[in-house]
């Protein structure tokens, strides 16, 4: 005797109590969800804003912020003075992104993450 195939509500067929296609589309949707509420969670610690940036350059001005907090040298960055106000400090995060930061004597305050076009309209004298 052969078992014969039911529909499910959804329009699939199958021998199952449930609908088995859609029970994994269902935890793959969840699963991507939750990845990104915790991507989104991570946004509240961090010390500027990052949202509007590339994910690989967020990921990358996140390694450096956590450095600068743990008290390491802005120079392993290959960070420099700004020209025009040596209290601005500059450090390239990817090739096109910049990190700015403050220099309050004994810590860096980071300002901003801006695009190296925009960095470079900002600076005075150029």
């Amino acid at each position: 005797m052969s078992r014969r195939k039911k529909s499910f509500p959804c329009g699939h067929k199958g021998y199952g109590q449930i609908c088995h296609r859609c029970a994994q589309v269902q935890v793959a949707w969840e699963q991507k969800k939750q990845e990104k509420n915790a991507w989104e969670a991570k946004f509240a610690k961090d010390p500027i804003d990052l949202r509007t940036l590339p994910k690989n350059v967020i990921i990358k001005a996140r390694k450096i912020l956590q450095e600068l907090a743990n008290q390491t040298d802005y120079r392993q960055f290959h960070g420099k003075r700004l020209r025009h106000d040596r209290f601005v400090i500059s450090i390239p995060v990817t090739r096109h992104y910049r990190l700015i930061c403050r220099d309050h004597g004994n810590f860096l305050a980071p300002e901003a993450v801006i695009s190296h076009e925009d960095y470079n309209v900002c600076k005075p004298g150029q």
